[in-house]
């Protein structure tokens, strides 16, 4: 999934020059997870006061688990000096997930998009623990995690153990989801990590090593050359243009006797491909897949998929029809891993599609649980929820009316505390809060009740949206989190956040709510060309698009040896081709 379509959702405070230290449980596996909750008057929406102003000079235990891109992002970030920090993954390393299509196909090689963990955290002040395991279960009211490792060689000793934590950052990512879609765990590839990117690869060139085999029938050929991508969103587009480039600029060549029997085709349940971008985009990418050969089927469900054939129901007629395949990409979205469904269920949480934080990152119902990118979503707090208390603290004089003026002193931290209040004036085309309220004042006396706020102002809850299980959203999730564990104690003596409407606590917010900034995303379509929706609406594609997302690309690298290694893999794909080797 691209960076930047494809690729941070209330905490304690945190200082790089507190004597105490806080034990994190970060659980990331690949892209990052995040998660959401809102506020109530029955839990604080940061770090209760007991747990803030604990200092007993000891560290406290950080256990991070996972190292995607929302774990990564955090340990970068975080200073590891103030706290006992441990990683847990099942992988000893950072793959950068938005270049697996360009793994698929030999454009970049495995290695050159990963980066040993141990190379990240020997980097950072303090010392920071990396277990090779898989979390199988959190234990919320003990504060424990259960992992295990694993390894395929015989090992001597128990691969079973347990950490304690006094934080926990659920990081672990998110899995394909296949909508318990008959046949499609056992006759699908996926690619949502390194390992699927590597066995895709190995696939598409079994496929051609199998359709020139001599006593094939010309139909038995086409069947092992049919690419079928069920999905049409950034990752499944990415990989038909990699292949279809992969087809033109080097297959052919070297199996000149099939060239003409290769076949893409592209599923896809909604009216266009990219629907998830400008309109603009989507119609280029179908016109542009329309030139190069490559069939976009939209308006199909699938309904089952077997070892020869995938059976689709088109929905405008409901009929059923069947067609044959060599490789199925399945990508049609995420769902949640099961330790993350199992913690949901401790929490009471169980009965939710995927883990809810609060604005602050903290996870609904705990006091020192955190999650982050795919496995989770903000629950954001609705202003109308607040409305009255909104209304009071801005009516200092207690006249039951709220004059201009009064509403003016509120503005900046109804802003901060609801994001979706500046997405409904950016829409609206408004250019302050203000003039929400001209319409609901009286004309002689210039001041509203209570009754005309609430009509002023709940539309803007409509703008509450969830963020995009994107690399971008968990890297930014893991920084804002860092920061703030960082200035724990500056933020306890100097509250940084908006003010306190509703809830106990104090007069304000100890930190500022995290807040998205979307900085683009991009579509490679093949043929050097790209899309790009880019920040103010801006929307670019073609050519020159196309080196953007390579400058763009590399300089996202995590470090100068995976920078040089891939802008290398692609000096080589242009000088000698890409390596059709099975390896």
């Amino acid at each position: 999934m691209s960076f930047f379509g494809r690729a941070a959702r209330d905490l304690f405070n945190g200082s790089p020059a507190s004597t105490s230290s806080k034990l994190l449980l970060l659980l990331t596996v690949s892209s990052g997870g995040l998660v959401a909750y809102s506020d109530s008057r029955s839990q604080p929406d940061e770090v209760p006061a007991s747990i803030v102003n604990k200092n007993d000079g000891q560290k406290k235990k950080v256990v991070v688990l996972g190292t995607g891109w929302a774990g990564t992002s955090f340990l970068k970030d975080l200073d590891a000096s103030m706290y006992d920090v441990q990683v847990v993954s099942p992988r000893n390393y950072f793959a950068f997930t938005p270049l697996l299509p360009s793994v698929t196909c030999g454009t970049v090689e495995a290695r050159s998009i990963v980066e040993p963990v141990r190379n990240i955290i020997k980097k950072r002040d303090g010392e920071i623990q990396f277990w090779e395991a898989d979390c199988l279960k959190i234990d919320a009211a003990n504060n424990k995690i259960f992992c295990k490792a694993n390894f395929d060689n015989n090992t001597v000793g128990s691969e079973e153990f347990s950490l304690e934590y006094d934080y926990l950052v659920v990081a672990v990512g998110a899995q394909v989801n296949t909508f318990n879609t008959p046949g499609v765990k056992e006759n699908c590839h996926f690619l949502k990590d390194l390992e699927d990117a590597q066995r895709l690869r190995r696939t598409v060139i079994d496929c051609f090593e199998k359709a020139v085999l001599p006593d094939l029938t010309e139909e038995e050929r086409r069947t092992n050359l049919h690419f079928v991508i069920v999905g049409g969103g950034p990752t499944g587009v990415e990989f038909a243009a990699e292949l279809h480039d992969f087809l033109i600029e080097d297959l052919v060549n070297i199996y000149p006797t099939v060239k003409d029997l290769v076949k893409i085709s592209v599923v896809q349940s909604g009216d266009h491909i990219l629907n998830t971008f400008d309109e603009r985009i989507s119609s280029f990418a179908e016109q542009k897949f329309g030139r190069d050969g490559i069939e976009v089927q939209t308006g199909c469900r699938v309904v089952s998929v077997s070892d020869k054939e995938i059976t689709m129901k088109m929905k405008p007629t409901g009929e059923l029809c069947s067609i044959p395949h060599g490789l199925v990409l399945w990508s049609t979205g995420i769902s949640t891993r099961p330790v993350v469904k199992d913690f949901m269920e401790q929490i009471g949480q169980g009965k939710r599609r995927i883990l809810a934080t609060n604005e602050w990152l903290r996870v609904k119902e705990t006091e020192n649980v955190y999650a982050l990118g795919d496995c989770a979503t903000i629950d954001q707090r609705k202003i109308m929820d607040d409305i009255v208390a909104i209304f009071e603290a801005a009516d200092t004089d207690n006249s039951g009316t709220l004059t201009m003026e009064e509403f003016r002193a509120v503005v900046d931290d109804i802003i901060a505390r609801y994001p979706q209040v500046e997405t409904y004036l950016n829409n609206q085309h408004l250019g302050d809060l203000t003039d929400l309220l001209k319409d609901a004042m009286s004309e002689d006396k210039k001041e509203v009740d209570i009754e005309g706020f609430k009509k002023a102002i709940h539309l803007v809850d409509s703008q509450t949206t969830s963020l995009p299980a994107t690399a971008q959203v968990a890297g930014q999730q893991g920084k804002y989190l860092a920061k703030c564990f960082n200035r724990k104690n500056q933020c306890k003596e100097h509250p940084e956040g908006p003010r306190r409407f509703a809830g106990p606590g104090g007069n304000r917010h100890f930190f500022t709510p995290f807040r998205y900034k979307h900085f683009g995303q991009f579509a490679p379509l093949g043929g050097e060309q790209a899309a790009a929706e880019l920040p103010g609406d801006w929307v670019s594609m073609g050519h020159s698009t196309q080196w953007l997302w390579y400058s763009v690309y590399a300089s996202k690298q995590v470090s100068w040896r995976t920078r040089m290694l891939v802008v290398s893999d692609w000096t080589r794909r242009f000088i000698f081709g890409r390596d059709s080797s099975r390896i």
